[in-house]
């Protein structure tokens, strides 16, 4: 039996995935389990127990780019897989599992892409699941026969390996971070919008806190585009903090995360990474639902503010973003010193 899984385009969705993947291990034990995935969620699935390898979609995959899609089509055919897991929603990743000509294609029914799938699921109906995002993969493969019932989620995890854990402590080292000093990881973006971001300013401030209490190192993460708000903090505390925001893998960033005591963030895929990397963990949550993508952890705070307007899902905030500036320095330190003093 011959495998290929078509990963979630975001971060956070790779992780929230990590069920669904185990579970197909665990239906197919002998099987060679390939990823496809993009570039920046390749690296987290890359040496993963559940996968035995991973192909990295470089092209935009898109029926817009109609030879590139072509050229993935066909190095995938030669690979002769015996059955696709679907997990993104979109057209073009079933059209892409079609044209490889792999026999067998599981996917939810959307996007108007039943046709081209063997197996079209029906996407779960309200309150038929769990909320949470994680049950949603494992919906389908228990619905296409590959599991009986639905497993509790309790935890999700990503394996790091000791070399893993050197590189990543060599390298905190070499910016500085002290061996043995506290460290909070601080990640100010989110991929999906403005809108999920608490303001940088509460951020430093939080950030300052845990300088002056615990002694700590602060780290800062952040993709090549969060550069600028990550300047904004560290240009905002009184001590200047660790920046890696740009100069980050995400082939790194599991033991990266792991090497410090809590991470404090936006609900991104920054947040679910740390989570799976075993850290206490404080999330901001505004216009999303906790419901729906909180970091699967027993070590975790949700920091919320509930409004009339949230959750709106939407990736700018129309009006006053009150469901993030009514979120308050106070809260969010507390939170996180909470967990430091449990862990």
């Amino acid at each position: 039996m011959k495998i290929v899984v078509r990963a979630t385009n975001w971060v956070g969705d790779a992780i929230m995935a990590i069920p669904a993947l185990n579970a197909i291990r665990g239906r197919w034990p002998d099987a060679e389990i390939v990823a496809l995935a993009r570039p920046w969620v390749a690296g987290l699935y890359d040496g993963q127990p559940f996968v035995d390898r991973v192909i990295p979609l470089a092209s935009s995959g898109g029926l817009g780019d109609w030879g590139a899609t072509e050229q993935v089509a066909n190095s995938l055919r030669l690979e002769q897989f015996d059955a696709a897991v679907l997990l993104p929603n979109s057209f073009s990743s079933a059209w892409l599992a079609w044209r490889a000509g792999i026999p067998r294609r599981i996917g939810y029914a959307r996007d108007g892409r039943s046709l081209l799938l063997t197996q079209a699921i029906a996407p779960p109906r309200a309150g038929e699941i769990p909320a949470h995002e994680s049950y949603y993969y494992l919906n389908l493969l228990r619905n296409a026969g590959w599991l009986i019932t639905l497993p509790e989620v309790r935890e999700i995890r990503l394996e790091i390996l000791p070399k893993e854990r050197d590189a990543a402590e060599a390298k905190l080292q070499a910016e500085g971070a002290a061996p043995g000093a506290m460290r909070i990881a601080i990640a100010p973006g989110a991929a999906y919008g403005s809108a999920k971001c608490w303001p940088p300013e509460r951020f430093a401030a939080v950030a300052s806190q845990f300088i002056e209490e615990f002694h700590a190192a602060v780290i800062l993460f952040g993709t090549s585009s969060e550069q600028e708000i990550c300047s904004r903090i560290a240009a905002a505390m009184p001590t200047t903090p660790i920046n890696l925001a740009g100069r980050t893998a995400i082939s790194e960033l599991p033991a990266l995360l792991a090497s410090c005591q809590l991470f404090v963030g936006n609900d991104s895929g920054a947040m679910h990474v740390a989570a799976a990397a075993e850290v206490p963990v404080v999330g901001v949550f505004g216009p999303t639902d906790p419901n729906d993508t909180a970091p699967v952890t027993s070590r975790g705070a949700i920091v919320r503010e509930p409004v009339f307007c949230s959750p709106c899902f939407l990736r700018k905030c129309p009006i006053d973003h009150r469901c993030m500036t009514r979120v308050d320095v106070a809260t969010v330190y507390a939170a996180g010193r909470g967990l430091l003093e449990r862990a």
